[in-house]
């Protein structure tokens, strides 16, 4: 059972991992490059019809010269009285009103040439940013292989994927299964339902003991029925990285969709841990009430309820555990949901397992080859400082159960 850890006050300071590095902007000035077949100046071509020239300054819209100045629009000069209109003069015959002559024939302009091609600019490599599809192995009992008695059954079809199926069908109102795994850790399980139950194998591969056990009166239990199993891991994550009695999902599970949101932009899974952690110890508050319940023995059993802890915004250590196992699991990150003592106080809380470098929220550093204990419980309703000496490297903490 779990009692209250928290001693201190204070918000958690959320500190944001830095985000991948985000793609260059575009080379200034590329518009520019890519403006080919600009006109060309009279300098470089000769003027057009209708443009000055150094023959002929001054020039008016008619393409007049200084050949003929003072000449009025019908064309007549001094030099050229009694001249028509088309503008044809003893000097110049047959001229038109454009006012060319021989002088000064009209200029075609030079075709430009056809400019170098601008080199297209270099693509900006992709980056992208993590799978966060939702990740949600159903458990399931196929019956391929199981054990068992007239009322208990233990479906073994997926020792592979780190998981046993188990039900009890008897009379007895309290009944627990315990399962002992190759380094001799114990895990306990309470199994009053008929319908099947994950129970993960979180000790890898060995020769695990699995008992079912009906009690008799107090604590004292008999042995309904026990087996032994050989097990070997297609995967060592896989029993951290599905569902279980403890950490009890599914695809419709609204913790998963809230996980995909939040780890939407992520592009690590440092970054998705830090995501998920941040709004946990943000918007989930410590239940005093549950706790003094479960205390006082009014309570018993408990199993978190995932979606009601996200709705409710209170939970218990177990509650904070078993929904970011649940947001993280579903993200592909490898997430036990661990239970033992924290100093003097029973408690719950989560261990993760990350490939990538670096710190979450100032507190626990991923080296990229371990497990790495996070409290959200804790952190919850304390200092970032007084969180991070109290976790210090883990040795407040005494691990009992493994889920």
């Amino acid at each position: 059972m779990c009692i209250p850890l928290l001693t201190g006050c204070g918000d958690a300071t959320s500190i944001s991992v830095p985000s991948a590095g985000q793609p260059p902007e575009e080379q200034s000035g590329i518009m520019g490059a890519l403006q080919i077949g600009a006109t060309s100046s009279p300098e470089a071509f000769g003027s057009t019809a209708s443009d000055d020239s150094t023959e002929n300054p001054g020039s008016s819209a008619s393409g007049d010269s200084l050949e003929s100045p003072g000449s009025t629009a019908s064309g007549d000069s001094p030099e050229n009285p009694g001249s028509s209109a088309s503008g044809d003069s003893p000097e110049n015959p047959g001229s038109t009103a454009s006012g060319s002559s021989p002088e000064s024939p009209a200029r075609t302009a030079v075709p430009a040439d056809t400019p170098a091609p601008t080199a297209a600019p270099t693509a900006t490599p992709f980056v992208p940013l993590r799978d966060n599809t939702p990740y949600c192995p159903v458990p399931s009992a196929p019956g391929t292989v199981t054990y068992g008695n007239d009322v208990t059954t233990i479906d073994a079809s997926n020792l592979e994927q780190g998981y046993i199926m188990a039900n009890y069908t008897g009379s007895c109102s309290k009944v627990k299964l315990q399962i002992i795994g190759p380094d001799s850790h114990t895990c306990n399980y309470n199994l009053n339902t008929s319908q099947f139950q994950a129970i993960p194998l979180t000790a890898g591969d060995g020769s695990y003991t699995v008992t079912v056990n009906e009690n008799i009166q107090g604590k004292e239990y008999s042995v309904s029925y026990e087996v032994n199993l050989d097990v070997s891991l297609s995967d060592p994550f896989s029993p951290y990285l599905a569902p279980s009695t403890y950490v009890n999902y599914d695809a419709d599970t609204h913790a998963v969709e809230l996980a995909a949101q939040l780890c939407e932009t992520a592009s690590s899974d440092l970054e998705c841990v830090s995501a998920v952690y941040n709004y946990i110890i943000e918007n989930i508050e410590y239940d005093y009430d549950k706790a003094g319940q479960i205390t006082s023995g009014a309570l018993s059993g408990y199993i978190a309820d995932i979606d009601a802890t996200l709705d409710s915004g209170k939970g218990i250590c177990l509650d904070y555990a078993a929904l970011m196992a649940c947001m993280l699991r579903t993200q592909h990150i490898p997430t036990r949901l661990e239970v033992g003592y924290a100093s003097l106080a029973y408690h719950a809380w989560v261990s993760v397992y990350l490939t990538d470098v670096g710190w979450v929220n100032g507190i626990v550093e991923f080296d990229g080859s371990s497990w790495n204990l996070m409290d959200p419980t804790y952190a919850a309703s304390n200092s970032e400082e007084d969180v991070r000496e109290f976790i210090g490297d883990g040795t407040n903490y005494t691990v009992r159960y493994i889920y």
